[in-house]
């Protein structure tokens, strides 16, 4: 199995301690150029920025072919080359956090999944404590509504 990555999913991972997690759901997760240049920006956070500096084996950096913009132009650049190199291998999986991307891949027939639903997958494999997770997310700039963490936690408690 295979996962294309965006920026968004892999630095939130990276931030809370939960990046080894992506290879055991997903095996190989590829990363197009435009995600490895936001992931070693001057404006990534410096624990992001040293991981991707020791990148592990399991993530690779793979150019997408050109992408038009088109229908994606609400789309940044990092989430458009990663939905594209996506079609292109016949990943299994997107991992995107914005809406507006994800409902492109959608469009485009892609599979779509994005930081809280990585976790999920990754605590109902025994892999983590999603509360623990989404505490540690809490404590990062990660957007999501108060109903919506407050539902994944009804949920741990009823598992």
């Amino acid at each position: 199995m295979t996962a294309v990555s965006n920026t968004s999913p892999l630095n939130y991972l990276i931030l809370i301690g939960r990046a080894n997690i992506l290879p055991k759901l997903f095996g190989q997760v590829l990363i197009p150029e435009a995600v490895f240049s936001e992931l070693t920006s001057a404006s990534t956070p410096q624990l992001v920025s040293e991981w991707i500096a020791n990148k592990p084996e399991w993530l690779v950096v793979q150019k997408a072919a050109h992408v038009s913009v088109g229908e994606m132009e609400e789309v940044q650049i990092g989430e458009r080359q990663a939905i594209c190199l996506a079609q292109e291998i016949c990943s299994d999986y997107v991992l995107l956090d914005d809406h507006q991307a994800r409902r492109t891949a959608k469009r485009r027939g892609v599979n779509v999944v994005g930081t809280l639903g990585i976790l999920v997958r990754a605590d109902e494999e025994n892999l983590i404590n999603l509360n623990d997770a989404i505490n540690d997310l809490r404590q990062t700039n990660f957007r999501a509504s108060s109903e919506l963490l407050e539902s994944l936690f009804n949920r741990e408690i009823r598992r």
